[in-house]
């Protein structure tokens, strides 16, 4: 994936988005052939000549100031999360300043500290994911909810580790977990988008988005939109299989000296249903990683939990 590239497609992508109006340009009885903003409407409001801009979208011009990217993305009303993925995708670090080198990543591993943080959890439901959204660990409860008809063993192998994403868009179980399954699909390829500016020479990550775009054609709609996704709060209404319904939060922080993991935390509201069903969850997740079947009467248990 070469990041000039998708530096230009981020761009044209996000000038398509914003029409005149919502910059404070005037409109005329004209017909438009483009969406969006015009090259030379962009270059104008972020203070840059049109050729220069024009050379950036083609991916023609490879050393983009920080004041330029940052014009940019002020004229384009980026977000935190956008504005940080316009400098991967450019090449000059992350927001702050710290260059980064250009090169392939290691391959992943959990650390020692890393799976003592998953077990000072509990029962709350926890995965750890690697830079390209594959898991790379999970505990009892988290294997359970999220995968509970895979090897629970499998992250600990490179070769069997689930991939969230492809889990999002090749595997039945996952799709019908998520009750609003486009709001999760447009999370995990938000995410993607993010990982490929970080990190564009990694083969694997090239990889995985192939497969996707051959096999899914839902992944490919999203996929060209370009659109980022931070890695912070997700709220979800699921359907266990187990437990039923259930509304929680996902919550992602990155793992001290993790070069790029998350470990992403599982919660409902105190006191609710989806507490409960969580808890049970939790009682049903054997040691083994095979579930025990849910008693007959789940709804009396779970409002007997609340």
């Amino acid at each position: 994936m070469k990041s000039k590239s998708q530096l230009g497609r981020f761009l044209r992508t996000r000038r398509a988005l914003l029409k005149p109006s919502d910059v404070g340009l005037q409109e005329f009885d004209e017909r438009r052939r483009v969406p969006g903003l015009r090259r030379d409407e962009l270059a104008r409001l972020a203070g840059v000549s049109e050729s220069y801009y024009t050379r950036l979208e083609q991916g023609l011009s490879l050393n983009a100031s920080v004041e330029v990217l940052d014009a940019l993305a002020r004229a384009l009303r980026l977000d935190r999360t956008e504005h940080r993925h316009l400098y991967d995708l450019a090449g000059v670090g992350r927001l702050g300043g710290k260059d980064r080198a250009r090169r392939a990543p290691a391959p992943e591993r959990i650390a020692e500290p890393t799976r003592r943080l998953i077990d000072a959890f509990g029962d709350t439901p926890v995965i750890v994911l690697g830079r390209r959204s594959d898991v790379l660990a999970w505990n009892r409860t988290g294997h359970a909810l999220f995968a509970g008809h895979l090897d629970p063993s499998s992250p600990d192998d490179p070769a069997r580790r689930p991939n969230t994403a492809r889990l999002v868009f090749r595997d039945a179980h996952t799709r019908e977990l998520y009750e609003d399954w486009p709001k999760k699909a447009r999370d995990a390829v938000g995410r993607l988008r993010l990982a490929v500016g970080r990190y564009p020479d990694d083969p694997l990550l090239a990889a995985l988005i192939g497969e996707l775009v051959m096999h899914s054609p839902e992944f490919t709609d999203l996929w060209s939109e370009h659109r980022v996704r931070a890695w912070d709060l997700a709220a979800y209404r699921m359907r266990h299989p187990l437990v039923g319904p259930m509304d929680v939060t996902q919550q992602a922080m990155p793992v001290p000296d993790g070069q790029g993991q998350r470990l992403v935390a599982v919660t409902a509201a105190a006191g609710s249903a989806s507490q409960a069903a969580l808890t049970l969850l939790a009682q049903a997740a054997t040691p083994d990683g095979h579930p025990r079947p849910a008693p007959d009467n789940l709804t009396t248990v779970i409002s007997e939990h609340l």
